[in-house]
């Protein structure tokens, strides 16, 4: 037996038949890998879904604001008076140039090479000038450019070398495999039928092998042998049933939604497909909604299918935790799939995430057993419960089950006696004998924390849970949170309505166990992604401090909120700069709002101020002109001042999130790992 106590923890996955190809459904059409695998994918800010993405244009994106008429129009008039300008300007050059003697002085051919370099000066100061006031070259892209176009019935013969023996080269997915030495893996790979999760985890693996060239032969093989198919995800799965976002496993992208052409959105984002990827998933992301409003539809399940996909490319690891109704996808999204207090359940859950440190594994477990309201007692029962993990773990080698765990700390004389003679037998008993007496000496005292452990784990020994947190072997294999370096898609099923004490004890353990493991990953190549359904009652100091380390260690949670008040109110301020992102969906509560406006502070606006005072000037005609026009109209005539100035103003006050957001909307704010952040967007997700 292990050690370390990771005695029959599952660290494989159940295989499963493979899952068909998107374009192997009928009625769907043919998946195009060399235009996806090919398409360009410009640079863009975080958020922008950058597949098919086109950079806006600032100028021309004002000038197509113009409406047509008034372009039309301004384009005609300054075409007259440049027209003008340009005749009269050449007279005058031509007239200035005789006037010097310039002309009569020089031949023929000098004299008429001079008119048309006038001519040419003349005509770009013209073009320069009336051309921008003009803007020609908005007519032109708007209507010259399109109609051109059309007129175009035919094209170029394209030749067989040259530059379009390179353009066919560039739509080859497999040029690289070619130009690398794998030419039999390409021929292999271009006669299959291949999809977006094929492609990228081939291609994962292929940049794997050009770091040795040892390891090209064997990848060659590898292909020839099993196709787009190679490489596969253990569980031999290589696609996902029901799969409905948009993705771009390329880059990890997800596509939630459209950000809306409004002023309060940046002008790189308008009318932009809204995306969300490990760049900014790894700074962790905090949305808060009511229910119904489209949370878990619009956000945990678009990026738990995400993860999934990326997890079977070989990129990424997900855990998702959530009520067993949750609608967090099918169970044959996942390899793992743990459901405490339903007896079908095939997997349990280690208490202690298989820690190697048995110190480590009892202070996570204390935090979780503890309510909120007695979290003042936390350090006394992490002691408690490390004076007997620890004992333990170095007398039988591995972690106690929950019946041993319970009789310990419940002072029960048979199981302390049989700790001792352990430790004895493993000649131990010198190193914890401390630890035993002090946990002796706190049985018969009122506040022991070991007699509360015990009353909170007792929620956990219940009939629905037997076989659930077994250690000895005989229960459920237990899933242990220290495989965070392997591909692995872990879906946890909490028991909210028939066991709503123990679900939210379950659900800290789960995310403090996750925000642990993933800091601690020795192989950090894998993103570790987690998504909560509800992290109400997963939270804790220590969490919350975990967070803001997963930045550097590839990992990052996804976490959903009804409202801020199910957090206590010390957690609120730093949960907020534990993120760095967040999600505002619409109906929060003011108080609610009150903190995303503050974190999201204030920008510079211009104001116009519009001040009307009666109109007094003029001599004694326009008077009188006055007092008639007030004695026809009943009206005073005034006098209309405009004044404009930059002022401060919060980007989203409390209460425009709170009854100005549209129904399906959310406001978003992201910062990516590398420190660039993405103030306040208006986000579309129904799309």
């Amino acid at each position: 037996m292990a050690q370390d106590g990771s005695h029959h923890h599952v660290e494989h996955i159940t295989t499963r038949p493979p899952t068909p190809l998107p374009h192997q459904r009928p009625g769907t059409p043919a998946f195009d890998l060399a235009a996806w695998a090919t398409a360009p994918r410009p640079e863009a800010e975080p958020g922008v879904y950058r597949l098919g993405y086109r950079r806006i244009d600032p100028e021309r994106a004002e000038a197509a604001r113009v409406p047509t008429w008034p372009l039309l129009l301004r384009a005609v008039l300054n075409a007259v008076v440049g027209w003008l300008a340009f005749v009269y300007g050449v007279e005058f050059a031509k007239d200035g140039t005789t006037l010097i003697g310039v002309l009569p002085s020089q031949s023929a051919f000098v004299a008429t090479s001079v008119v048309l370099t006038l001519n040419a000066l003349v005509l770009g100061v013209v073009i320069k000038v009336f051309g921008r006031m003009g803007r020609w070259l908005e007519v032109w892209r708007r209507y010259a450019a399109p109609l051109l176009s059309r007129t175009v019935t035919q094209e170029e013969p394209v030749e067989e070398t040259g530059p379009a023996a390179e353009a066919a080269r560039r739509l080859d997915p497999w040029d690289g495999l070619r130009r690398g030495g794998a030419v039999e893996a390409a021929v292999r790979l271009e006669a299959e039928v291949v999809g977006d999760v094929d492609y990228v985890r081939i291609r994962r693996a292929w940049e794997s092998a050009q770091a040795d060239p040892v390891f090209v032969p064997a990848f060659t093989e590898q292909v020839a042998a099993r196709g787009a198919a190679a490489f596969a995800h253990p569980s031999e799965a290589r696609e996902l049933p029901g799969r409905a976002r948009r993705h771009d496993l390329l880059l990890g992208q997800v596509c939630l939604g459209v950000a809306q052409d409004v002023p309060k959105n940046p002008l790189s984002h308008r009318a932009a497909d809204f995306a969300l990827d490990p760049a900014v998933l790894g700074t962790s992301l905090l949305a808060v909604g009511p229910a119904g409003t489209g949370k878990t539809a619009r956000l945990a399940r678009p990026v738990a299918e995400a993860l999934c996909l990326q997890a079977l490319a070989g990129t990424a690891c997900a855990v998702v935790v959530g009520a067993a109704d949750a609608d967090l996808g099918p169970d044959a999204w996942y390899d793992v799939v743990i459901a405490p207090g339903d007896p079908a359940s095939v997997y349990g859950l280690d208490l202690f995430g298989a820690a190697r440190d048995p110190d480590e594994a009892a202070a996570r477990l204390a935090d979780a057993l503890l309510p909120d309201e007695l979290t003042a007692r936390a350090e006394n029962a992490r002691t408690a419960l490390q004076q007997v993990v620890g004992p333990f773990h170095a007398a039988f080698g591995r972690y106690p089950g929950m019946r041993e765990l319970r009789a310990l700390l419940g002072g029960e004389p048979d199981a302390l006696a049989a700790l001792v003679k352990a430790l004895g037998v493993a000649g131990r008993l010198a190193v914890y004998e401390r630890d035993l007496e002090h946990r002796e000496r706190q049985r018969d005292r009122a506040d022991d924390p070991g007699t509360l452990l015990a009353d909170r784990l007792g929620l956990l020994e219940r009939p629905a849970f037997e076989g659930a947190f077994a250690t000895d072997g005989t229960g459920r294999p237990p899933f242990a949170m220290r495989v965070l370096d392997h591909p692995l898609r872990v879906r946890v099923k909490l028991p909210e309505r028939s066991h709503p004490e123990a679900a939210r004890m379950l659900s800290r353990l789960v995310v403090g166990q996750f925000v642990q493991a993933a800091g601690a990953r020795e192989d950090r190549s894998l993103f570790a992604g987690l998504v909560v359904d509800d992290a109400s009652a997963a939270l804790d100091a220590n969490t919350v401090r975990g967070l803001q380390r997963m930045r550097g260690a590839n990992a990052g949670a996804v976490l959903l909120l009804r409202t801020l008040v199910d957090l206590p109110e010390a957690l609120r301020a730093p949960l907020f700069g534990a993120v760095g992102c967040r999600m505002a969906f619409p109906g929060i509560a003011p108080w609610d709002g009150r903190l995303f406006s503050e974190a999201w502070g204030t920008h510079l606006v211009q104001e116009t101020a519009v001040t009307h005072t009666p109109d007094t000037s003029g001599g004694v005609v326009r008077r009188v002109g006055r007092i008639g026009r007030k004695a026809l109209s009943g009206t005073t005539a005034q006098t209309e001042s405009v004044t404009t100035r930059d002022v401060e103003r919060l980007r989203w006050s409390p209460s425009d999130l709170a009854h100005a957001l549209p129904a399906g909307h959310a406001v978003v704010s992201l910062t990516a790992v590398s420190g660039e952040q993405v103030p306040p967007l208006l986000v579309d997700l129904r799309g």
